[in-house]
């Protein structure tokens, strides 16, 4: 009988213990929309949903640690290395200057291209009557720093510099499923030839769905209206898989994109997505989250 008491009392125990730390990211990211109970909680619950950008946007005090890598091979007869012939990393800091604005940098290094961006969510779905969808305004600018071989083009700052603007439109259809459309302006005047455009319109569609409890799939798909001239360019688009392991974001994904960066995976993809080298490039995102007011009160 005291043996039974004692397991009792360590089974009860046990489980205290993991229901404290198994607080996952998606109860985390509603946690920062308590304050405003009249609106749904967040809809994709990541800053980004594949390769772009969702209209989430990070806590007041909040800062966001983000890792992406990219994975592929060159359409060579022998392969160079032992997994992928060609890696991409990127990494970026985005900090809630608000809860409503966010502001990040970050760096890639394949294209060498440093970037930073400004989000803010103008209108936030109702639980009630009012909005039925959440708009958030994005705009990232770009700076190219790798080195270009044609002397005929200009080498200053603001023809290595690009532009990004998006309006993104996002809908909870259901309390699995969510929906985003995302029309996208680009401007960029590092191009090859005379020929090539210096503004590109873009509308992208995103989509997740919740498979279980720390588990979704996610899939984008970015159509370019006046793509490129200079070379062939394809539509962008990816489909993986998101996984919540406490304050930690990972995903998989399988796209044609090599590019990170909006004014370049959008507009620059070289490949068609299908099951040839170099065109089917793997993709792994890690994302951290770090609550940098809640620690300094705690200090306190």
């Amino acid at each position: 009988m005291k043996t039974k008491m004692i397991f009792s009392l360590a089974l009860v125990l046990l489980t205290t213990v993991h229901c404290s730390f198994s607080q996952d990211l998606l109860e985390i990211l509603e946690s920062e929309q308590q304050n405003d109970p009249q609106f749904t909680p967040a809809t994709f619950k990541m800053t980004r949903i594949a390769i772009g950008h969702s209209t989430e946007v990070r806590g007041n005090g909040i800062l966001e640690l983000f890792v992406a890598n990219r994975f592929w091979n060159t359409p060579a007869d022998r392969s160079q290395s032992f997994v992928a012939d060609r890696l991409s990393s990127r990494i970026a800091l985005e900090y809630g200057i608000s809860d409503k604005l966010t502001f990040g940098v970050g760096a890639t290094t394949f294209d060498g291209l440093f970037d930073a961006h400004l989000k803010y969510r103008i209108l936030q779905r109702s639980n009630e009557k009012g909005l039925p969808f959440t708009i958030t305004l994005f705009q990232n600018m770009s700076y190219n720093s790798s080195p270009i071989a044609n002397q005929a083009i200009a080498d200053d700052f603001s023809d290595r510099s690009a532009f990004t603007s998006q309006v993104l439109f996002s809908k909870k259809v259901s309390k699995d499923f969510s929906l985003q459309v995302s029309p996208t302006y680009i401007h960029k005047t590092l191009g090859l030839a005379d020929n090539d455009p210096e503004d590109f319109f873009a509308l992208g569609i995103g989509a997740r769905y919740k498979v279980g409890g720390h588990v979704s799939v996610v899939s984008e798909y970015y159509r370019t209206f006046n793509p490129i001239k200079s070379f062939d360019t394809f539509d962008t688009f990816a489909i993986g898989a998101n996984w919540e392991l406490g304050d930690i974001m990972l995903q998989f994904m399988l796209t044609n994109a090599v590019n990170m960066v909006e004014d370049a995976f959008i507009v620059q993809a070289r490949n068609n997505f299908n099951f040839r080298n170099p065109n089917l490039n793997f993709g792994f995102n890690a994302t951290y989250v770090f609550h940098l007011r809640n620690r300094l009160k705690n200090k306190n």
